[in-house]
């Protein structure tokens, strides 16, 4: 197997296979008009497995966390299609797209969006609260207790350090056990040791529980924790690589700047 595999775009089909919870087919992405237009995402054809850990990386600027929002349904596209469990986006009313988004995807973002006058669990169960499930007790046990938030539960946010408020947003996402998670640097306020359970209980739940995680990184570190690191560049996915180690993307980042600077 080649360290590093390229695949231009995945076949037409793609949109209509089942093996796929995510798919964008033709995916472009425009910021503004004239001499401030910007292509954040140039004709992108992507697939994302079922059961499946891949990590975006790519230098700033190179449509990453476009790519991921587009995916999720969190920013309109400007052409092309993207499809979520076979769900074609833009037929969606946004009614439709809310209740999509609810019931099918998990997120994890930066900013961490927790309610400041609920406290941990309430904040944890509240996406299956609105929904109007129940949460598996068992389950919602060890996602608490992996991700170190046991004691932490009736505290709100005011209350929590920048690294526990991320662990309740991480725990929020994977409690309602959707269909695939979409996480923008979910460790990036964690400490070493937290980040390394957290990306580990990620991995796990792929790989136990057939979970489907999409997640934005620029730490090769994390992305050793994927089955699948994909590389943007100028909006366009450029490389592929499968069974990443931390390494082997630290290097092909490297030649990354290089290209550029030459």
């Amino acid at each position: 197997m080649n360290e590093v595999s390229v695949r231009p775009e995945f076949p037409a089909a793609a949109p209509r296979d089942p093996g796929f919870a995510a798919v964008a087919t033709e995916l472009s992405k425009v910021y503004g008009s004239g001499d401030t237009r910007v292509n954040a995402l140039d004709r992108v054809s992507v697939g994302f497995t079922r059961g499946e850990f891949t990590a975006i990386m790519g230098p700033s600027g190179s449509g990453k966390s476009t790519l991921m929002h587009c995916m999720a349904g969190l920013d309109t596209i400007s052409s092309g299609s993207v499809r979520l469990g076979g769900v074609e986006l833009g037929d969606l009313n946004d009614n439709q797209l809310t209740m999509l988004r609810r019931d099918k995807v998990g997120f994890v973002f930066q900013a961490f969006n927790l309610l400041p006058t609920l406290n941990a669990l309430e904040n944890i169960t509240l996406p299956m609260d609105i929904a109007g499930r129940k949460p598996s007790r068992a389950w919602l046990d060890r996602v608490v207790g992996i991700v170190g938030l046991a004691d932490r539960l009736d505290h709100r946010p005011a209350q929590l350090s920048g690294g526990q408020q991320q662990r309740v947003a991480v725990a929020r996402a994977l409690a309602a056990r959707p269909e695939i998670i979409f996480a923008d640097e979910p460790t990036g306020n964690l400490d070493s040791r937290s980040g390394a359970e957290v990306l580990g209980f990620l991995r796990d739940s792929v790989r136990e529980e057939g979970q489907t995680i999409v997640m934005v990184t620029h730490d090769p570190g994390a992305a050793s924790y994927a089955d699948r690191v994909l590389f943007l560049a100028d909006g366009r996915i450029v490389d592929e690589m499968y069974e990443p180690t931390a390494d082997r993307v630290l290097e092909r980042m490297k030649r990354f700047d290089a290209a550029r600077t030459t």
